[in-house]
């Protein structure tokens, strides 16, 4: 059977000073998190005048996955959704609905397996066909992407662009430092016990080896939540601290777990990172992320036509390969254990 629409489903952002706190309490509600801590992120979005550069993102790549369709002579229409901000996935699957669609693949912004990456993106699938009612498209959420050719190759040529940008005496010895969302270890233990850890692990060794890095660290970065609380460790900040004391010159950091140069990666990143890695004297370099590049709209439209014709999955072999689970529809599991 045939898809007649494209959903890409995402996190969502502000885009004006007064969408930051509601967007913050939508993304954190039901969590406990202290109004003192919203404050003080939202501080991070009014840096870039409350606007989060995530929605503008994903118009950019919609623009490039549609070309990239008419490119492959595919006629299918491409709508938004979002979980914590307009547009909001109900709303989206709504239209969808109206318009007389009646079965259409999902493109999820996130790479990974785990709760967060992937389990949450059921339930916005199942809370958007309910807001649409018994008239609601079926819905195929597409593969995990993490070991993707296209990803892997976007990322190690974003790393060897990072690299000459630092100075030319220092290039050879930049340490290479990827680093992912952290997220509690409890949630860690989650759809799979350790899935999105392990995924997160095999896709550094598959860029770094593409990208010529024998030796590399990965690291994790913007957690959150009260400090009593473990999470994925250790977190990047830590980790530059530690290898200013041993001597490190140079750092290469790639934002491996983020496909796009959303906030956490701007401010998280080439705020408060580059500030302390300036601060002990190391030569700084952030290899950018997919973001709407033709390659990351290509990487979409090949998971659909993985899906539609029964392709092998384009993927990067790799010792010790970690599962990506398949599609999944209308908000079922991504795999049998994230139902717990």
């Amino acid at each position: 059977m045939s898809f007649d629409a494209l959903l890409l489903l995402s996190f969502g952002g502000p885009e004006a000073p007064e969408q930051v706190m509601p967007f913050l309490e939508n993304v954190t509600r039901g969590r406990g998190i202290p109004r003192e801590r919203l404050e003080s992120v939202a501080e991070h979005y009014l840096h870039f005048g409350g606007v989060s550069p995530i929605n503008g993102i994903n118009r950019d790549l919609i623009v490039a996955i549609e070309a990239e369709l008419a490119r492959r002579g595919r006629d299918l229409p491409v709508y938004f959704g979002n979980r914590n901000w307009e547009p909001y996935v109900e709303d989206t699957v709504k239209a969808m609905s109206d318009n007389g669609i009646r079965r259409a693949a999902v493109f999820a912004t996130s790479a990974w397996g785990g709760y967060s990456g992937c389990a949450q993106y059921q339930e916005d699938i199942a809370r958007g066909r309910a807001a649409a009612g018994p008239e609601a498209p079926e819905l195929v959420k597409l593969r995990q992407y993490f070991d993707h050719s296209l990803f892997v190759e976007m990322f190690a040529d974003a790393i060897a662009e990072a690299a000459a940008t630092l100075p030319e005496e220092l290039r050879g010895e930049a340490r290479l430092v990827f680093t992912a969302h952290s997220i509690p270890l409890r949630a860690a233990s989650r759809c799979g016990a350790d899935l999105y850890e392990r995924q997160v692990g095999y896709a550094a060794r598959l860029v770094a080896a593409a990208a010529g890095y024998r030796e590399y660290d990965q690291v994790w970065q913007s957690r959150s939540g009260p400090p009593q609380v473990p999470w994925l460790e250790p977190d990047v900040g830590d980790h530059l601290e530690t290898l200013a004391r041993n001597g490190t010159r140079a750092v290469i950091v790639c934002p491996l777990g983020f496909v796009a140069d959303h906030i956490e990666v701007v401010w998280d990143l080439d705020n408060e990172l580059a500030e302390q890695a300036a601060e002990a004297g190391i030569a700084f370099a952030r290899a950018t992320t997919p973001n709407a590049q033709p390659r990351f709209a290509q990487l979409v439209v090949d998971l659909i036509d993985e899906q539609l014709h029964g392709l092998p999955p384009r993927r990067v072999e790799g010792p010790d390969p970690v599962p990506a689970y398949g599609s999944s529809v209308n908000g079922a599991p991504c795999t049998p254990a994230c139902s717990a």
